[in-house]
């Protein structure tokens, strides 16, 4: 049984490949939806935001290409390819595109 089906396993995998970066929009692509646990892709087009929001788990952020702008609560970070961020549980949060970016979202939720 396979618990990530949406990908290819077993062979090298540049996470990039596996979603677009087009102009003006926010894609996404979902790996894994449960109870306790997300995974997904994520593609910012430059000055793209994702607006205010909050999770109940805690949100590893890993950007993937391009420079992202996060702000977390009231503090902004810049993150660049290559560079993670976890944003706590419940903390609102931003993201806004400098240079458009593709990010892998991990978000680790209460299992109950």
């Amino acid at each position: 049984m396979a618990y990530i089906e949406k990908i290819n396993q077993a062979q090298v995998l540049n996470l990039r490949e596996q979603i677009p970066l087009d102009a003006d929009q926010v894609n996404s692509r979902t790996l894994v939806q449960r109870p306790d646990l997300g995974m997904t892709l994520f593609s910012v087009a430059t000055e793209q935001e994702i607006g205010g929001h909050a999770a109940v788990g805690d949100a590893l952020v890993n950007i993937l290409s391009g420079v992202a702008e996060i702000t977390i609560e009231a503090q902004t970070f810049t993150v660049r390819a290559g560079e993670s961020i976890v944003i706590p549980a419940n903390a609102r949060h931003s993201l806004y595109a400098v240079e458009g970016f593709q990010m892998l979202l991990v978000v680790v939720k209460p299992t109950a």
